[in-house]
């Protein structure tokens, strides 16, 4: 994992637009790990470290998380028009595609080849973000938390969400604070 720093930006507000476009357009149900891989790696708009950090605050802005990130990047690089403009490519052309899908989907919603190809989606779904958040993990050794303890954190949520079955919102509030106040105090 690179911990340089990004060397590129976006050239215009319409590679923003065709940026974004297109990595709306690769993902389904969850584009963590596409969206990590477009803009560090090939793209080289931000670093891993920048990707994590905004990545962190997108995840607890209201909406969706890509969305989030694609304004901030949008904003930093073109200001408001910028933040738009990535706004415009995650949001117009899968609009379109999933209306579609919707007229289309309600002819067929009852055909077992559909609800088993549904199925197969949400397991790349979850395998993806699985890999995505293993290869986060390099990352963590500049944050203040430390790698382990926010690896102990992580195993607490995945068993309280999947094993224990809480609801998300109660297992991110009370973990969350518990680290947000050992982060607060390791920075001081």
């Amino acid at each position: 994992m690179s911990t340089e720093l990004a060397s590129q930006r976006p050239k215009s507000l319409a590679d923003l637009y065709i940026s974004f476009t297109l990595l709306a357009l690769q993902g389904f149900g969850g584009v963590l790990a596409v969206v990590q891989r477009e803009l560090v790696e090939k793209k080289r708009w931000m670093t891993m470290e920048e990707f994590v950090e905004d990545w962190a605050v997108a995840q607890i802005l209201p909406g969706p998380n890509v969305v989030n990130l694609s304004l901030m990047i949008g904003h930093r690089h073109f200001g408001f028009g910028g933040a738009m403009a990535a706004l415009a490519g995650m949001l117009s052309v899968p609009l379109l595609i999933v209306l579609i899908l919707a007229v289309v989907y309600a002819q067929f919603a009852q055909h077992p080849e559909v609800v088993g190809a549904l199925r197969g989606m949400s397991a790349v779904t979850a395998g993806l973000i699985i890999a995505t958040g293993l290869k986060l993990v390099p990352a963590l050794k500049n944050n203040p938390l430390g790698r382990t303890v926010a690896l102990i954190f992580s195993v607490l949520c995945f068993v309280g969400i999947a094993y224990f079955r809480l609801p998300l919102a109660y297992v991110l509030f009370s973990l969350g604070a518990i680290t947000c106040i050992i982060a607060y105090r390791r920075l001081k």
